[in-house]
């Protein structure tokens, strides 16, 4: 089953100065499987973020459509959970009401929406931070809660804007490998965003490649690995070099300023 697609989309935005309209991405052909990660590469400014913002319902195309489950993207989709590069805790209320704000708009009851939020909060290692607040937390614990809020409204399609960014090389590997066991667990269809080529090789099924701006998808590239459910593991094969020059190829990187995390 086909979780999300892109047909022929583009999209225009006005600048204020000016009055022109910018293509920020133009004629984007994709679709994702139900359970299937893909990651989208390419340069700043490209479109990527502006994709994601259209998977979400957030923008409308200028051309084209987007389509959730079936359905034609129209309005913000509920099936849909966005995770970014920040991680958006509200800082007067605790961790474990952070993780159940999505549930307690739904009206889910209150034991219900703890039970859940209690067993996301032990699968992303933070058990015994439930009732801490964002500050009590560093960064990394942080984005372990924001995902788990991001998994707690059990979502269709997952969306992942560079989400782990921020955080050192470390933290970033240790949170890479929770996100990858849990989407694999329980068969999430997720499209990623970052600018890390390892990254994108380590957490994904396919990659996606996109040209400078207006953004369209210039190659696809089926990663065909072992151990999507254990990224430090497939950062290991020795399959990861070629690929990495592969992207960096397309993406015109020296080597120097490739990034080799």
């Amino acid at each position: 089953m086909i979780e999300i697609e892109f047909r022929k989309v583009g999209k225009r935005f006005v600048d204020r100065q000016t009055a022109q309209a910018r293509a920020a991405v133009t004629n984007v052909n994709l679709s994702i499987k139900s359970g299937e990660v893909v990651s989208i590469i390419g340069p700043s400014g490209c479109g990527k973020s502006t994709l994601l913002n259209m998977g979400a319902g957030l923008y409308l195309p200028s051309e084209g459509e987007v389509f959730v489950g079936g359905e034609k993207v129209t309005k913000p989709v509920r099936k849909v959970a966005f995770m970014l590069q920040k991680d958006l805790l509200m800082p007067w209320r605790n961790i474990r009401a952070n993780v159940t704000l999505g549930l307690e708009i739904d009206g889910m009851r209150e034991a219900e929406r703890r039970r859940i939020a209690d067993e996301l909060l032990a699968k992303c290692h933070l058990k015994g931070f439930e009732e801490h607040y964002p500050y009590q937390l560093s960064g990394g614990m942080r984005q372990r809660a924001a995902l788990a809020r991001t998994l707690a409204v059990d979502p269709q399609v997952l969306l992942l804007d560079e989400p782990f960014s921020a955080l050192d090389a470390q933290t970033k590997m240790v949170l890479q490998q929770d996100l990858a066991k849990m989407l694999y667990e329980k068969k999430k269809t997720a499209l990623f965003i970052t600018h890390d080529l390892v990254e994108a090789i380590a957490l994904s099924d396919r990659l996606l490649v996109m040209s400078e701006r207006p953004g369209t998808i210039v190659e696809e590239i089926e990663v065909n690995l072992p151990f999507r459910d254990n990224p430090l593991e497939r950062r290991k094969l020795p399959e990861i070099g070629p690929l990495q020059g592969r992207l960096m190829e397309l993406l015109k990187v020296g080597k120097e300023t490739a990034e080799l995390h």
